[in-house]
């Protein structure tokens, strides 16, 4: 064990993994899973180590849970060393079929394994760079390239609110209607903006005090 573990401590002292995502409208930066992985593979192989990612389902009372774990192995000793997490697939899955939210589920999971492999401190987030409604995020932009605030949500946005519901535990279906949409492809960028993403964020933190 010890072999994989000096490997590890140098990789999580070399390992520089910013916040490579940004999504303007919502004014927050973010780093994926595969963010994490294009950084840490030049790594992997200066110090011959490997970096398999593995799910499963399992079932905790009547919820289901997607368990990811991320192992790093020492290509030479043929040590490993691992850190599992996981993240509970929403029990109510109106707006999300059924491939959206164990997706989801999956990606959160990947990435906080990884985190904990790794040694990611991933909770100083969007609160610098997100301008809550106080500023026009399309400010500096041309006038060509704003998008009407009545535009409806993008991919990205629509995984983020994906995960975050799930993270914080809400209830899909009151989240819904607490903004009067049938799915969460219905969500202006506005609302997202404004009130949505602030909420969901403002929730999160409290959990985790």
């Amino acid at each position: 064990m010890k072999n994989v573990l000096l490997k590890l401590n140098k990789i999580q002292t070399e390992l520089k993994a910013p916040k490579g995502q940004m999504n303007k409208f919502g004014g927050y930066k973010y780093r994926s899973c595969e963010d994490i992985l294009e950084a840490v593979k030049p790594l992997l192989s200066e110090y011959a180590c490997a970096l398999p990612i593995s799910d499963k389902v399992i079932l905790v009372g009547d919820r289901y849970y997607i368990e990811a774990t991320a192992t790093l192995y020492d290509c030479e000793s043929g040590e490993s060393f691992s850190v599992t997490a996981s993240a509970r697939e929403e029990e109510n899955k109106k707006g999300m079929d059924g491939s959206q939210v164990t997706g989801a589920a999956s990606s959160y999971a990947r990435k906080y394994a990884l985190n904990g492999l790794l040694d990611i401190d991933d909770t100083n987030d969007s609160d610098a760079t997100n301008t809550h409604g106080k500023e026009d995020p399309q400010a500096d932009m041309p006038p060509e390239e704003r998008i009407d605030p009545g535009k409806k949500i993008n991919k990205i946005q629509i995984e983020w609110l994906q995960n975050m519901i799930i993270e914080t535990d809400t209830n899909v279906s009151k989240f819904l209607k607490a903004y009067d949409i049938s799915v969460l492809e219905d969500m202006t960028i506005e609302c997202f903006a404004n009130e949505a993403k602030p909420m969901l964020e403002k929730k999160a933190r409290t959990m985790k005090q």
